[in-house]
């Protein structure tokens, strides 16, 4: 047998030339380029024809000589402008690719003078509208000044150049050799190959590396395990292009809220161990934000991403979050907790404490265990659920959240809430509470006047309609500017107070009545509120809805309807609950009602007709004829005086126990402790998008601020911590419209005017953005 052996492939690269691919390579000299494909010579330019050297460049590309990243490394450039070769030479030929003259076709008003007031300008924190109403330019002007300054600062500085080559090379070190390796496939040419850019974040020259590793934290979590450190502080490393990096422009507007203050006032500190108080809310929030408000929500972020804006190593787990929640709710404190909160968003916030709307919410329950039902409004019939009774502000932000008796109403949640209210407003001013139909009582109403509050709501039951003539045309403008029209009637009523220790006597109410849309029917307003306009009355009234925008909004991205925790207790069973007997009774009583009506119809009709014979003859009425007409109005006021004696009879209300034996009531407390997180996370969003709003030009705030606000939280930067000035620097990356980058940096110069500092270290917070390339 004869063993043959494997012969080496002739060599097809020519001596000196660089390999492109497995079957392209190159030369490029001073007299210019040859390219050689599989050793033969294809592609030829001289020195200096751009045009040819781009031919070549995109020809290797097509016959799939090579692919689009081998080519832009071969050429010294990116894939994109590879891309852009190739689209520019299908679409006008080679002329396209000659290069053309760049920059400005007449005098730019870009001058020295100009560039140096732009940076001054910037360094003492104008916005980029600002500067550019001070020096007459544009924004994107003000913007490519500041990108060419700050690029010559880093030229001029030998130090930070040598730094961000060295981190580039790193940087590059990394990619694997499958990405430039011959056996590589051409990419179509409509659609360039991403490219992964070392970008690397500077600020004063220093030089954050892409995704830098953490601070190695192993050593505390050793001693935490012991108990022998009270927590690890947060410590951050430089890092660019950080995932999550934009949950730090919640900070300040998270500082707001009180959520941190009032928890440590409430709870003090966790034992000792690695997780702080401050870390564990501030995770809580961030990944609320992120649309995973429930704990199994940290599954599904990225443990280093989210850890990196926490200052540690990872985000706690799952577990982590479950074990700290369950000891914060071993306190008992969560209710003086949102208490808490509540007035501290009311002392900084006094303008919108000035209405109160009170709504109640069913939240339903979907498990297995016996729990109490309630009608459902948005189910339209009873289920097993909760109840929570809500209190907004003016603007409809959440301030307090209480959790109902199982069957209680509105009205009874309203009394027992004065006075938290009156605790939460601090003072005695009088505050207007707004609520609907379901709190109807004018014994409530009476209540709540000599509480020093007033009441807005609308009327319940039928009454008579106003007549058009007291109708007279209101006009209001809102805070936004808008100006509303409405037809409406201002009255004066009485209303009879039925229960309590002022039954029997009225309580006089001030009217509004208006049209609905159709103008079919009138509605009215009762209000005790006497020295504002009925315009103003109306528009508080239909300001209500802004509650029912927090529950809607808070069930979209914050899991409002989840159930927190399957914990359950046994209910009270000596809690007195409706008898479910009295109301059959009561139907029987009806019942009765309608027959003896009806009998008592039948023998009117029979004794008008034997009373009154036809002319000319006579009837003689006896006892016997008399005794048979009413004998069915007698059988049926019997069975009625049965069915009263029946219905008073049983008792209106009865032990827990002898209704539902075995009824279970929710863990109400880690209901709270997040409810206290949602709350926050709200009204952190909600600052952001007002302040998207206010202090920047961002033409479509009232539409997309929102949005606008949520693509920032989930966005990147650089983190780039400072000890010798005490600072964090957060710049961030660009988002996908320049106008979107530009309201969010204007975002970031207000929020500069805060000097927030990080919870749990002494660095305060400075923000800026990126600009487009």
């Amino acid at each position: 047998m004869t063993v043959m052996t494997a012969q080496p492939p002739l060599s097809l690269i020519p001596t000196g030339a660089t390999e492109i691919s497995a079957a392209a390579a190159m030369i490029e000299d001073e007299h210019g380029g040859r390219v050689f494909v599989h050793g033969h010579l294809s592609f030829a330019w001289d020195a200096g024809d751009t045009a040819g050297r781009r031919f070549a460049a995109v020809s290797l590309m097509r016959i799939k000589a090579a692919t689009q990243a081998q080519v832009a490394a071969a050429f010294n450039t990116s894939p994109l402008t590879v891309w852009r070769w190739g689209k520019a030479l299908t679409t006008a030929g080679v002329s396209a690719l000659v290069p053309h003259r760049k920059g400005p076709r007449r005098a730019s008003k870009l001058t020295p003078e100009v560039r140096a007031t732009i940076v001054v300008l910037r360094e003492q924190g104008l916005s980029l509208r600002a500067i550019g109403e001070r020096v007459a330019v544009s924004e994107a002007t003000v913007r490519r000044a500041l990108t060419e300054a700050e690029a010559e600062a880093e030229a001029d500085d030998p130090t930070a150049v040598a730094d961000e080559v060295q981190g580039e090379t790193e940087y590059r070190a990394t990619v694997s050799d499958a990405e430039t390796g011959a056996g590589a496939q051409a990419e179509p040419m409509g659609r360039p190959e991403p490219v992964a850019e070392p970008v690397l974040g500077s600020v004063s020259g220093a030089v954050a590396p892409v995704l830098a590793d953490p601070v190695d934290r192993r050593g505390e979590r050793g001693l935490a395990a012991f108990g022998l450190i009270p927590y690890a502080p947060p410590v951050f490393t430089p890092c660019g292009r950080a995932p999550l990096a934009g949950l730090l422009l919640a900070l300040p507007a998270l500082a707001a809220t009180g959520l941190l203050d009032t928890a440590h006032a409430v709870y003090g500190e966790f034992p000792n161990g690695f997780y702080s108080l401050d870390t564990m809310l501030c995770e809580s929030v961030f990944r609320a934000l992120l649309g995973e408000a429930r704990a199994e929500g940290a599954a599904r972020i990225d443990p280093p991403a989210l850890g990196r804006v926490l200052g540690l190593d990872r985000a706690p787990e799952v577990k982590t979050i479950r074990r700290k929640i369950k000891y914060v709710a071993g306190v008992g404190a969560a209710g003086d907790w949102i208490a808490a909160m509540a007035a501290r968003h009311v002392a900084d916030h006094p303008e919108q404490a000035a209405v109160l709307y009170v709504d109640g919410h069913v939240r339903v329950y979907q498990g297995t265990r016996k729990i109490a039902k309630t009608h459902v409004p948005r189910l339209k019939f009873p289920a097993p659920a909760t109840v929570e009774t809500w209190v907004a502000d003016a603007a409809g932000d959440p301030l307090l959240v209480v959790l109902a008796e199982p069957g209680a109403s509105l009205a009874s949640e309203l009394r027992a809430l004065i006075p938290q209210m009156r605790a939460m407003v601090g003072d005695e001013r009088r505050v207007l509470v707004g609520f609907d139909r379901g709190g109807w009582s004018p014994t409530l109403f009476a209540d709540l006047h000599a509480a020093g509050f007033d009441t807005l709501t609308w009327r319940k039951g039928a009454i008579a309609d106003i007549e058009d003539s007291a109708f007279v045309e209101h006009t209001h403008t809102d805070e936004r500017g808008r100006t509303h029209t409405w037809e409406l009637a201002d009255t004066q009523i009485s209303l009879d107070i039925a229960e309590g220790p002022r039954k029997g006597q009225t309580f006089g109410m001030r009217q509004i009545s208006l049209f609905n849309n159709a103008r079919t029917r009138q509605m009215h307003i009762l209000t005790t509120r006497t020295d504002l306009t009925p315009a103003q009355i109306r528009y508080r009234m239909g300001s209500r809805w802004r509650q029912e925008n927090h529950y809607r909004y808070a069930r979209m991205r914050f899991d409002f309807d989840s159930h927190d925790s399957y914990r359950t207790a046994d209910d009270d069973p000596t809690r007195l609950v409706p008898n479910p007997a009295k109301k059959p009774a009561y139907q029987k009583v009806e019942n009765a009602r309608r027959t003896t009506h009806s009998a008592q119809t039948a023998r009117d009709r029979e004794l008008l007709r034997v009373s009154t014979p036809p002319p000319g003859a006579t009837t003689v009425l006896t006892n016997t004829m008399i005794n048979t007409i009413n004998a069915d109005v007698h059988a049926a006021q019997t069975t009625l005086d049965a069915a009263i004696a029946a219905h008073q009879g049983i008792p209106a209300r009865l032990p827990l126990a002898q209704v539902h034996p075995g009824q279970q009531v929710l863990d109400t407390e880690t209901k709270l402790i997040h409810h206290a997180i949602r709350i926050a996370a709200y009204n952190t969003a909600q600052t952001l998008a007002r302040a998207i709003l206010t202090d920047t030009g961002y033409t479509r705030a009232h539409d997309e601020a929102h949005t606008l606000i949520r693509t920032a939280l989930a966005g990147s930067g650089d983190i780039i911590p400072d000890h010798d000035n005490n600072t964090l620097h957060i710049r961030l990356d660009p988002l996908p419209a320049p106008r979107h980058t530009a309201a969010i940096d204007e975002l970031c110069t207000a929020l500069n005017d805060t000097n927030t500092v990080y919870p749990g270290t002494d660095l305060r917070l400075r923000y800026s953005t990126k600009p487009h390339r």
